[in-house]
């Protein structure tokens, strides 16, 4: 992937990496769990943006680091480019940058794809991924999360397995499921919502699993201004099946100014 790598300091003093392209307006990119910069590349052209790498916090885990981190590198966003900024993110990652809202983080507007909450990570499934990943079994964990959680057919997962990727996903999903699961099960969601200034675009794939309906159409009632577009023909994984259609209503939103991104 094209652009400038670099890395920012968090609020509690990890290392971020960032990958930066484009010019214009500054747009944050934010990705979902068990993924890495290199997931954004069917998108990438479109938004010529920046990114979000994985946080290396230290153990324990919480959930709230993540907030912080990802407001910080929105700070320094905001004071080069002289204002709040724009950001766009997906499952994990945008329950984590709606967290960071709800910390003050110098957001312009914000959209976000099927935030992750309570309903995406059942404990007892929590529990049993985890087991499984203990076993050093990440990829039926892995396959547990893409039917289970996700609603994918067993063809589907197949396609995955042996569709083209630029990274290995087993360490990722070895480093960070656990963790993730468990601190979704109590993620207050409409909490977190209600305290964000910024007017928000929520993106709902039109045949994603009930959890993520219920739960985006639950996040965009308790935000004070909030649009919920719905992806037609697409599920929860819209930004690697149709990215031109993300890509679009993302420059519906923000409008087509928008060529400089970002992400944590």
């Amino acid at each position: 992937m094209e652009g400038r790598r670099h890395r920012v300091t968090g609020a509690d003093g990890v290392s971020i990496g960032l990958l930066t392209a484009g010019t214009g307006p500054a747009l944050l990119l934010v990705h979902g769990g068990m993924a890495c910069l290199e997931g954004w590349e069917p998108m990438w052209a479109g938004l010529a943006g920046r990114w979000r790498g994985i946080s290396g916090d230290a153990e324990p885990y919480a959930l709230g680091k993540e907030y912080d981190d990802i407001a910080a590198v929105a700070a320094i966003l905001a004071q080069e480019a002289g204002g709040p900024v724009d950001v766009f993110a997906h499952s994990y990652g945008a329950t984590c940058a709606l967290g960071a809202a709800a910390r003050g983080a110098p957001f312009r507007r914000m959209a976000l794809y099927e935030p992750a909450g309570p309903q995406t990570s059942p404990a007892e499934w929590a529990e049993r991924v985890t087991a499984l990943i203990g076993e050093g079994r990440a990829g039926r964990a892995m396959i547990s999360f893409l039917i289970e959680i996700l609603g994918l057919t067993s063809g589907q997962v197949e396609d995955l397995k042996t569709a083209p990727r630029a990274y290995d996903v087993l360490p990722i999903v070895s480093a960070t499921m656990p963790r993730e699961a468990h601190a979704l099960t109590s993620v207050d969601l409409p909490g977190l919502a209600a305290a964000v200034t910024a007017p928000a675009l929520l993106l709902l794939g039109a045949t994603s699993p009930a959890w993520a309906g219920d739960i985006t159409r639950e996040v965009a009632a308790a935000l004070p201004t909030a649009e919920l577009a719905v992806l037609p023909g697409q599920g929860h994984l819209a930004v690697d099946s149709d990215p031109d259609l993300v890509v679009a209503e993302l420059r519906r939103f923000f409008g087509d100014d928008v060529s400089h991104a970002a992400d944590r």
